[in-house]
């Protein structure tokens, strides 16, 4: 079943862009390993909606890696400015795009930089690298909270054409961090998605102490495709079929945004989702099917549906699906201590 999910990612509904070429950029680098609070951060904003993408990328702060803040399968010129590259004519299939929140990811970042905080990891090593140089356009983007908290990774959609990380994944990395969790923001390859998806999981994994988060208790967040990638990798079994491995434990919760996903087994883990009636993208009806299914199967879950949205509304800001998000964290820390299985996977044949 796993390898009919994994060969179908690239037909979902909301896949319509063909990938446009882009310079390669293999040499990325990460500053030197160093945990702790941002709290010794300039407080002043380095960054404002005049500065431009070169200004950022460019940063010493962002090191070799501050293009993967930015859509590298998108055409996004140096000169615009960060106002004009929030909108949806740079996040296709997004929408309240805001360009404050664009500002306020990209001075916390650069402010946890310069606290002497490391805010970008290298999942794949220097061989795997030279091995496959599309896999320097992955890695990522820690929002530090709490010292051996919890962590989640959060995976922005884009049809499996792009990665929304500006729009679909830092801002919700941003606000778990505030309560308190560490987020990751992972940048994935949109056409090898599942596999940097359990790269992540296991770099995480085995790296907790010096990343200085619980390697247990995790939570798995995505939105459109990235929300299709939250639910298989937080499925146990095709967790292990993912990772070659079983002592990864199974994510305590999925948070799942405006997706068509339909696939439930006893194997998923617990799941929250919400969407906009008005997505002519990811039924809602068809997401909360699923979720009738997963809970008549005995797994947690919680669906919520906000009337006159689309697709793509992020944290939702502005909309009436403002503070979706404490909703979606509650419901993490209730699955918490549930035991990190929703049921025993299948023997895999060797």
């Amino acid at each position: 079943m796993l390898s009919a999910v994994l060969l179908c990612a690239s037909c979902a509904d909301d896949d319509s862009i063909t990938k446009p070429e882009i310079p390669v950029k293999t040499d990325i680098e990460t500053p030197a390993n160093q945990n702790g609070g941002s709290d010794k951060a300039p407080a002043e904003n380095i960054f404002t909606t005049a500065s431009t993408v070169a200004d950022v990328v460019s940063n010493p702060m962002f090191g070799d890696f501050g293009h993967l803040l930015f859509p590298v399968d998108r055409n996004v010129p140096a000169m615009m400015t960060l106002a004009d590259v929030s909108s949806p004519s740079v996040y296709v299939w997004y929408s309240h795009i805001r360009a404050a929140k664009t500002v306020e990811i990209i001075n916390r970042l650069y402010h946890d930089a310069a606290a002497g905080n490391q805010i970008f990891y290298r999942m794949y090593s220097d061989a795997e690298i030279a091995a496959d140089p599309s896999k320097a356009y992955t890695g990522l983007f820690l929002f530090r909270g709490e010292a051996a908290k919890p962590f989640a990774i959060a995976n922005a959609g884009g049809g499996f054409a792009y990665v929304g990380a500006m729009h679909d994944s830092f801002p919700h990395a941003l606000e778990i961090s505030k309560a308190g969790y560490n987020a990751f923001a992972l940048i994935y390859r949109p056409d090898d998605p599942y596999s940097d998806l359990a790269k992540a999981i296991e770099f995480i994994h085995d790296n907790a102490g010096e990343l200085g988060v619980a390697p247990r208790d995790y939570s798995l967040w995505g939105g459109s495709a990235g929300a299709r990638m939250a639910a298989v990798a937080g499925n146990r079994a095709y967790l292990q079929q993912l990772t070659g491995r079983a002592d990864i434990p199974q994510a305590a919760a999925v948070v799942m945004q405006y997706t068509g996903y339909t696939q439930a087994t006893q194997y998923d883990a617990p799941t929250y989702v919400c969407v906009g009636s008005d997505d002519g993208i990811a039924s809602w009806r068809a997401m909360q099917a699923r979720l009738q299914r997963l809970s008549e199967l005995g797994i947690p879950t919680e669906f919520h549906v906000y009337k006159g949205l689309g697709h793509g509304f992020g944290l939702g800001e502005g909309t009436v699906a403002e503070g979706w998000i404490n909703d979606a964290l509650n419901f993490w820390r209730k699955n918490m201590a549930a035991g990190g299985s929703a049921g025993i996977p299948p023997v895999l044949a060797r």
